[in-house]
C-alpha cells in the first residue's frame, strides 16, 4: 500500500509499505477514505519529538471503512462494512484511566511504556504515527491502518454526512473542544485563545457553543485571523499591537476570564526578546520547547480565571511564570485530548449543525502529493490552514 513516512528532518516521502495485519483478536483493519495533516505532525517533522525512526507512517487523522476485524471485537460493536472514525489515542477501555474516560492516559496501549515513563514520569497511551515513545503505531496517512482495541476507538458514522463533516472528530475538533471545556466558561465570559491554526479555531467555536460572550483571537497570519473574524471572533494581531495591553482593554482593565494554548512547543512572537532566548535555548537542545504563549496567556488571564492548555508540549521548558501563577489563583488545566469521550457529543452537534467542522479546509488533495501539503502548511503559503488528503 502506498503510505506518507517520515524520512528524516523536514523530509516525508509517500513510499509502497506492507499492508498492515490483524495482530490480535480486539484489531481492526480499516481501509482509509480521508485523512489530514495535523499541526502536532509538525513537530515530528521539524525533529521536536524524539524517537522518529526513518520510514515511520505519519498521520493520526483519519476515517475509513472497516475491511477485516479481529475475533475479539464483537459484531455488534464493529464489523467490516462499517464506517468509522478512528480517535488518535489508542484506549484500552479497561484500565483505571479508561474507566475514568481519560482515555489519552490509558496504561495498557504504549507498549514502548518505559519510553514515556522516562521522559514523563509516567507512561502515556498509544497514539498513531506519533513516535516510538507514544507506541511507534503506523499511522493513518496510509490507505490502510491496523487499529488497535477497536472495539473501544472507532465511532460507527450511520448518517450520510460527508467525510469531511466527520474527519476531524479523530483529533482536533474534540482536543478545541475539550480546550473550551476545561475553561468551565460561564455566560458573558470573555475567552482569548493563542493560535488560530484547526485546533484554536475549533476551540473558539467551542468556546461560543459554551456560552463566552466575546472570543478573541490570537495569531500574525492574516487569512488565519480573517477566518477567525469570519466565524464571529475578534481578530487580533501580536506583530500589531502589545497583546496583553490590548486583551485589558478589550476586557476593561480585567484580562479575558479563561485563556487558552492552542500554539504549544514552537510558539514564536515577532518582537520579544523571550522569543529570541528561547530560539537560542531550544537550538541548543537546553531548553525543547518554546513556551511564549502560555507565559503571555497566564501574565494576561485576569486573576482567578483558567489557563488551558491544548497546544501540543514535549519537553522541558524555561521561566515559568509560577508566581503569577500561584498568587493570582490562576487554574491551569491541560492534557491530550480523550477524544472518546467526545466523539459522540460533537457528532450531535454536527449533526444539529451547531458546528460546522467544514469551515477550516482549504486544501484538498491525493495522498500522493502530501509532501507537498506539508510543505504549504508548515511555511503557511496559498493560505493553508488545513489539508485533507485523499486515498
Amino acid at each position: 500500500m502506498k503510505a506518507n513516512c517520515w524520512m528524516g528532518r523536514n523530509k516525508v516521502e509517500v513510499q509502497e509499505v506492507p499492508d498492515p495485519s490483524l495482530l490480535n483478536s480486539r484489531d481492526a483493519i480499516v481501509k482509509i477514505t480521508s485523512t489530514a495533516i495535523c499541526g502536532s505532525d509538525l513537530h515530528l517533522l521539524d525533529g521536536y519529538v524524539p524517537t522518529m525512526q526513518k520510514g515511520d507512517v505519519m498521520g493520526h487523522e483519519f476515517m475509513g471503512e472497516v475491511a477485516e476485524v479481529g475475533t475479539g471485537v464483537a459484531k455488534d460493536k464493529l464489523r467490516p462494512g462499517d464506517r468509522v472514525v478512528v480517535p488518535f489515542p489508542i484506549a484500552c477501555g479497561a484500565c483505571l484511566a479508561c474507566r475514568a474516560q481519560r482515555y489519552s492516559c490509558c496504561d495498557n496501549s504504549n507498549p514502548n511504556a518505559g519510553l514515556a515513563e522516562k521522559m514523563y514520569g509516567h507512561p502515556v497511551a498509544g497514539i498513531f504515527g506519533y513516535s516510538h515513545l507514544t507506541g511507534g503505531f503506523a499511522g493513518g496517512q496510509a490507505q490502510f491502518a491496523r487499529v488497535p482495541f477497536a472495539d473501544v476507538g472507532p465511532l460507527k458514522i450511520e448518517s450520510d454526512l460527508a467525510d469531511e463533516q466527520v474527519l476531524f472528530l479523530s483529533d482536533i475538533l474534540p482536543t478545541g473542544y475539550m480546550g473550551a471545556e476545561m475553561c468551565d466558561i460561564e455566560a458573558g465570559d470573555v475567552v482569548a485563545v493563542w493560535g488560530a491554526g484547526p485546533v484554536g479555531q475549533f476551540a473558539m467555536d467551542s468556546a461560543r457553543v459554551l456560552g463566552a460572550a466575546k472570543v478573541i483571537a490570537i495569531d500574525k497570519e492574516p487569512y488565519r485571523l480573517g477566518l477567525a473574524e469570519r466565524a464571529g471572533h475578534t481578530p487580533l494581531n501580536f506583530e500589531e499591537v502589545d497583546v496583553r495591553s490590548a486583551l485589558l482593554e478589550l476586557t476593561g482593565g480585567r484580562g479575558p476570564d479563561n485563556c487558552i494554548d492552542a500554539v504549544g512547543m514552537e510558539a514564536v512572537h515577532g518582537s520579544s526578546h523571550l522569543h529570541a532566548y528561547d530560539r537560542i535555548k531550544q537550538a541548543t537542545r537546553l531548553e525543547t520547547d518554546r513556551p511564549y504563549a502560555l507565559r503571555q496567556a497566564i501574565m494576561s488571564c485576569r486573576s482567578g480565571g483558567v489557563v488551558s492548555v491544548i497546544g501540543v508540549y514535549g519537553g522541558f521548558i524555561d521561566k515559568f511564570p509560577a508566581g503569577a501563577w500561584m498568587n493570582r489563583a490562576i487554574t491551569l488545566r491541560t492534557g491530550q485530548c480523550h477524544v472518546q469521550r467526545y466523539m459522540k457529543p460533537l457528532l450531535n452537534r454536527i449533526e444539529r449543525g451547531e458546528i460546522d467542522p467544514t469551515r477550516i479546509i482549504t486544501h484538498r488533495i491525493p495522498l500522493d502529493e502530501a509532501p507537498h501539503g506539508y510543505d504549504i502548511f508548515k511555511n503557511k503559503q496559498d493560505n493553508c490552514e488545513k489539508v485533507v488528503l485523499k486515498t
